[in-house]
């Protein structure tokens, strides 16, 4: 009899992080560190800053996602409170030969508090199966700005990805309500992404959503700092939320180009694990 295939070791991880809001004896309001749980693969640092807002830096020291693997990362924010969770590097979607890897984040901010999800991109080489979601539940007056972005292979090596699949399921919910809902479902070919419909010709895209109560308000200003890249983008706003749509050709012109984007937009500068 034919000897079973071997028993292949996958990543598993989970990583939680929650911000508390006190108000100091000067008056104003610092957001500090509650709790922070980890274990497995996924990890969370939180590296010293030198102004008010704190960043927690989610990592998978497992090196990359592949089928089997199962990761979760949670983050939250109290009432009146201001945090930032990004990423070390860019996550990588490997060759998958046992079914699709699983990422879940969770995210909760409190009434007055805003959450800034900002990772590093995705890369999703060939044979690559991962499923991702999102989950953001907002209270009150509450603001999340998230961004994803996402990379076919990789240019410079000469990849050209024409199978692979991938699923990423945004939800965001207001006091209960649904506010938000969205799904990027692709594959397992992938050379249909290149159609006039899909991607047309791009190998990065991403997708950047402001909920907060002033979103719509932002949308002339956010129209203007597109049409300053060179990328193909678009953006609308409705309902309490402005959303942005990006496509690029070439991975390193849209990481470029939202850097510019985002910290004309927010005001700020991005952390600095994105410059590293």
């Amino acid at each position: 009899m034919p000897e079973p295939a071997p028993r292949l070791q996958r990543a598993h991880g989970a990583a939680a992080v929650h911000f508390a809001c006190s108000t100091q004896t000067d008056g104003q309001t610092r957001t500090t560190l509650a709790r922070l749980g980890q274990s497995g693969s996924a990890k969370i640092r939180l590296p010293k800053v030198y102004d008010d807002v704190p960043v927690a830096v989610m990592l998978n020291t497992s090196g990359g996602i592949t089928g089997g693997d199962q990761l979760s990362f949670e983050a939250s924010v109290a009432s009146g409170g201001h945090a930032i969770v990004t990423t070390q590097a860019a996550e990588r979607a490997y060759r998958s030969t046992s079914g699709a890897g699983e990422v879940r984040n969770r995210v909760t901010v409190g009434d007055g508090a805003t959450l800034e999800w900002l990772p590093q991109e995705t890369m999703l080489f060939e044979q690559s199966h991962l499923r991702r979601s999102l989950q953001v539940n907002l209270t009150g007056s509450a603001r999340f700005m998230g961004l994803e972005m996402v990379v076919l292979g990789r240019e410079a090596m000469g990849e050209t990805v024409t199978t692979t699949s991938f699923r990423d399921a945004w939800t965001i919910h207001r006091d209960g309500r649904l506010l938000y809902a969205d799904t990027v479902r692709f594959g397992p070919d992938a050379t249909s992404l290149q159609a006039l419909a899909t991607l047309n010709g791009a190998r990065a895209f991403a997708t950047f959503i402001d909920c907060g109560p002033d979103a719509e308000m932002n949308l002339v200003r956010a129209r203007g700092l597109i049409d300053a890249l060179p990328l193909r983008a678009g953006v609308s706003a409705w309902n309490g939320r402005l959303l942005a749509r990006f496509l690029s050709p070439d991975s390193r012109a849209l990481r470029d180009g939202l850097i510019a984007f985002l910290q004309a937009y927010r005001g700020a500068p991005l952390p600095r694990v994105w410059h590293c």
